[in-house]
């Protein structure tokens, strides 16, 4: 137990002093925040245990130096006057609040060996926050607007969304940036127009084409593409994307049968042990001893399978509706095969094991239909016209 204890000392000595080489290392190096970072991860247990005043002592070096570093980068760009650097300013003084708030559910930090309470020199930034934000966010405001007024693409509508978005989260309900926000989706989003042809010989049922055409089931999730399938009034399309369906094939409705005769050795109950002599076996009680009685049993499996298949073959077409040029094209592909089986036996059935005595209990199912079979592959079908969707790049 004693060498245990040690043994446990020794760890917790050479932790400590792992973190106390690391904080001294990101200080030297001038990362003082990863050294704050270290320290404060040692002191949230038990700061006042001796040991850890080597950690208060890092962390009040390492603070006084970050504190230091802010305040006099945010004094010269102060000097500087650069509008540019308002949100460097805003930053700054975000990370001298942060900073302080990790600190101060550890505070007051006492340092045994010299009497004295650890100094951090804790300050109100709000003020400073208020205003560097108020700068900062007219500053973007203004920026937007002038954005908003040179944009003449869809893509500089968008860079502009983008702005906006991160003035809402800065200032949010400043001003106008609501609308803004909503003027430039709109400005900004690509509008595509849906045409589903079907060039094959065999009828595609309603609700297929329904499914087909209705985008709202495809799970699709681009902010700046909207698709329609039935053109609105007021809206300027910008691609038109053919989904033509060129083949249908429905194969014949087939039977595979096979035969297999199976053979299987089981326990049909016990029997006592018989020597070579035909004696019996006795136990070192003098009973008799019992084993499994085995026998052989045999069994002629007759399986059916029942097959239906069908394949769509198709294109999809990107167009622009202002060059009326082709700019992407996929080939469509997908396929659906209906399976039954079912199976009779004669003989023992406890020679089949139970992947193949699942199928006798089945019966022959009348095959679906070609309408049927069609709408089944349409599941299938839906799945790869998104992946279309998905990766064009236009």
């Amino acid at each position: 137990m004693k060498y245990v204890y040690t043994t446990l000392c020794i760890l917790l000595c050479l932790t400590s002093c792992s973190s106390v080489k690391k904080s001294t290392s990101s200080i030297l190096s001038g990362d003082y925040d990863e050294a704050i970072n270290t320290s404060v991860q040692k002191l949230r247990k038990n700061p006042t245990k001796k040991n850890k005043e080597s950690h208060i002592l890092l962390l009040e070096e390492a603070f006084a130096k970050a504190v230091q570093r802010d305040t006099d980068r945010i004094t010269y760009l102060q000097k500087e006057g650069n509008p540019t650097k308002i949100e460097e300013i805003y930053q700054l003084y975000k990370t001298l609040h942060r900073r302080q708030e990790s600190i101060k559910p550890l505070l007051p930090l006492q340092l045994r060996e010299q009497a004295r309470n650890a100094v951090f020199d804790i300050k109100n930034y709000d003020n400073e926050l208020i205003t560097s934000k108020r700068e900062l966010t007219d500053l973007l405001y203004n920026q937007v607007i002038n954005s908003l007024a040179a944009a003449n693409s869809k893509v500089d509508y968008r860079r502009v969304h983008n702005d906006l978005e991160y003035l809402d989260d800065l200032t949010p309900n400043h001003k106008d940036v609501h609308q803004l926000l909503e003027e430039t989706h709109i400005k900004g989003t690509d509008y595509i127009e849906v045409a589903l042809y079907n060039d094959s010989d065999i009828l595609l049922p309603r609700r297929l084409q329904n499914d087909l055409l209705d985008f709202s089931t495809y799970g699709l999730n681009d902010f700046w593409k909207v698709y329609h399938s039935t053109p609105q009034q007021g809206v300027t399309y910008d691609y038109l994307m053919d989904v033509s369906l060129r083949e249908i094939n429905i194969s014949p409705e087939r039977f595979r049968e096979r035969e297999v005769q199976k053979e299987k050795s089981i326990k049909d109950g016990t029997e006592f042990l018989l020597d070579d002599d035909g004696n019996f076996v006795l136990d070192e009680d003098g009973e008799k001893i019992e084993v499994d009685k085995m026998i052989t049993v045999r069994c002629n499996y007759y399986e059916v399978l029942q097959t239906k298949a069908v394949n769509i073959i198709g294109q999809v077409r990107y167009t622009s509706h202002t060059t009326n040029q082709v700019i992407e094209s996929f080939p469509l592909a997908s396929e659906f095969i209906f399976e039954h089986y079912f199976a009779t036996y004669d003989g023992d059935k406890r020679a089949l094991d139970d992947g193949l005595l699942r199928y006798t209990r089945n019966r022959e199912v009348p095959f679906p239909s070609n309408e049927q079979m069609v709408y089944d592959v349409g599941e299938d079908l839906k799945q790869r016209l998104k992946s279309i969707i998905v990766k064009s790049n236009f």
